[in-house]
């Protein structure tokens, strides 16, 4: 249930930071004392967060980011909150604000990346009916439940796997490409790697699906937004006609949107799985990669790496 006294506040910034510790500290001051929830990742090459508090308490700390001219000129993706959409306050500092694990071939958005296309620009190529390619850098588990029409949907396991999706979409490399993710911090990156890898021309789309979904309800991208908080999913009007479901329970097949965690302890893969199916057997579920053995009195496996299971590192922030 949304609480429209609460705002989730989402934003990034690839920016050259000397003393990612300092910042850190400074960080958690700052969201105490104002009341904030929620998780920030801070490295040298810049800051990741989505915050949640009252919508004046937001407002100041958006102040007070700002009086640091290295935070200045940032996208803030604003949306309405529940109160509880994360448990605690977590601050923390890393060697990369979201995970690609590139080594040597890392890339430096403030040196090559895509170029930014506002979310006006790309409801026009739509309407213009213009020849491009959406290709969504999210994970196989966030496309079920929402995406943009006729985009292409790589079965992506983690943000780790950008090279793999490259192979799949290397015949693309003399069309237009635009890369879209929740947030835009990913796309920062992986637009850029698309580059170094021939793509002749490629586009992200500013300020993520989020901010499209904002200023264009229930149009192009169908279904929700998968998040990586306590609302799990959101969307914007979604009682409206014009609302698409896309999400379909992993069991029955009916539409659904509505994700759950496997009941296997040593699994949690996320999946989507309508309320119906979750009722059955006393309210557990496991999934259906192994662990749904345990539903005859089995022994439960753990199941291969990825395909939706959320890591702790991974669950810490994406956008």
């Amino acid at each position: 249930m949304e609480n429209s006294d609460y705002k989730i506040i989402l934003f990034y910034k690839y920016i050259h930071i000397d003393d990612p510790e300092e910042v850190a500290k400074k960080e958690r001051e700052v969201c105490i004392r104002l009341g904030l929830k929620g998780r920030c990742i801070i490295a040298s090459e810049g800051i990741n967060a989505t915050y949640e508090g009252t919508e004046e308490n937001i407002k100041e700390y958006v102040k007070k980011l700002e009086k640091d001219k290295r935070f200045l000129n940032i996208h803030f993706k604003l949306s309405d909150g529940t109160g509880n959409a994360f448990p605690r306050l977590c601050v923390k500092t890393r060697k990369e604000i979201v995970s690609l694990h590139l080594g040597t071939c890392d890339i430096d958005p403030n040196q090559v990346t895509g170029i930014h296309l506002k979310p006006e620009e790309l409801h026009s190529w739509i309407k213009e009916d213009r020849e491009f390619y959406i290709v969504d850098m999210r994970n196989a588990y966030e496309h079920k439940v929402g995406h943009f029409e006729n985009s292409i949907l790589p079965p992506i396991e983690n943000f780790r796997d950008l090279p793999k999706v490259v192979e799949q979409i290397a015949h693309l490399k003399n069309k237009t490409v635009l890369t879209v993710c929740t947030g835009g911090v990913r796309c920062e990156k992986a637009s850029g790697f698309l580059i170094t890898q021939d793509f002749t021309d490629v586009y992200q789309l500013d300020g993520g699906i989020v901010s499209y979904m904002e200023k264009y309800p229930n149009e192009d991208f169908n279904g929700k937004l998968y998040v990586f908080d306590g609302r799990v999913t959101m969307g914007f009007y979604t009682d409206d006609k014009k609302h698409v479901i896309v999400g379909v329970c992993d069991f029955c097949r009916e539409q659904s949107e509505n994700y759950v965690n496997c009941d296997n302890p040593v699994c949690h893969r996320h999946f989507i799985a309508c309320e119906n199916c979750v009722k059955k057997d006393g309210g557990k579920i496991f999934c259906k990669n192994g662990c749904i053995l345990s539903r005859h009195g089995r022994p439960v496996r753990q199941p291969a790496s990825g395909g939706g299971k959320i890591s702790p590192v991974e669950a810490d922030l994406i956008q």
